[in-house]
């Protein structure tokens, strides 16, 4: 005897849509005003911890002096004129050594990428130089072009050139072949497959390590300014800690750290307009 069972019901998993599908916009927008919020939740609290630890007498305010002293020490000194000076002493350096070492380091770096040739002669070479710390060759870079702007734009240029050179190099080798095949397909010169295929390929990575190596670029000059340089913020920071006017010291600092933010953002500012088609590390669709 056949005893016939009736199969079981399909189980049908309903997923609703939650505020996230439904109004993605203002998702968006609340999930941006949180992270900004924490931004800048974290360094105003710091700061305030800091203040309040300087006037209740929990650290020495002669080593550390309180935000509101060098907020206003900065802000006498720039209205004085005496701040500007090292400020753009800084800046002078760093954007000749920048755009040297990314030209340089971009156009070795794509040539070791698409050769193979050269990148066997080459690489073992550089690779030994960029493990040597950049700031030993400022001994070197004195006597070549004696004291003056040259060793402190020949060091930032040099510390740039090895970012952006392993950056550009890795980023072409990393190029899908099939990017490549179809160029050959459709008969592509050497310049076409530079513009239409290597080019958007690889620039989005090798953005990233121009921004990389612009921060490093502004730790390198502070750190030479400090040791072979007559103005500049690092020559600022170590003659104002030498006569113990810490508030100056610090009101150097904070330029630093300033400058160094503006630096990094604008390059990534220059990346979002030159490559659109890449993902970007902030904004909409990251969450």
């Amino acid at each position: 005897m056949t005893t016939l069972t009736k199969p079981p019901a399909e189980s049908v998993l309903v997923r609703r849509p939650g505020p996230r599908e439904l109004h993605p916009a203002r998702t968006h927008r609340r999930r941006r005003a949180l992270e900004m919020s924490l931004a800048l939740a974290v360094p105003v609290s710091l700061l305030l911890l800091w203040q309040l630890a300087a006037t209740q007498a929990w650290i020495d305010d002669r080593v550390y002096p309180a935000p509101s002293t060098i907020l206003a020490d900065g802000w006498d000194r720039a209205a004085a004129g005496d701040l500007w000076p090292d400020v753009w002493a800084t800046l002078k350096r760093v954007l000749a050594g920048y755009a040297a070492g990314t030209a340089a380091g971009y156009a070795l770096g794509l040539l070791m990428g698409s050769l193979s040739l050269v990148r066997a002669a080459l690489e073992p070479l550089l690779d030994a130089l960029y493990v040597v710390p950049k700031l030993a060759l400022l001994p070197v870079f004195l006597n070549m072009f004696g004291l003056g702007e040259g060793p402190q734009v020949a060091l930032v240029a040099t510390t740039v050139f090895f970012f952006v050179w392993i950056s550009t190099m890795s980023a072409v080798m990393s190029v899908p072949a099939g990017h490549r095949d179809a160029g050959h397909v459709f008969g592509a010169s050497p310049w076409q497959m530079f513009r239409h295929v290597l080019l958007p390929a690889s620039l989005p990575a090798v953005l990233v390590g121009a921004r990389i190596a612009a921060g490093v670029a502004v730790l390198v000059i502070v750190a030479s300014e400090q040791i072979a340089a007559t103005n500049g913020l690092g020559h600022l920071i170590f003659d104002s800690r030498a006569l113990f006017q810490n508030d100056v010291m610090f009101v150097g600092i904070v330029c630093v750290a300033i400058l160094g933010v503006l630096f990094s953002e604008l390059i990534r500012f220059a990346g979002r307009l030159l490559t659109p088609w890449a993902p970007r590390d902030r904004g909409r669709g990251q969450s």
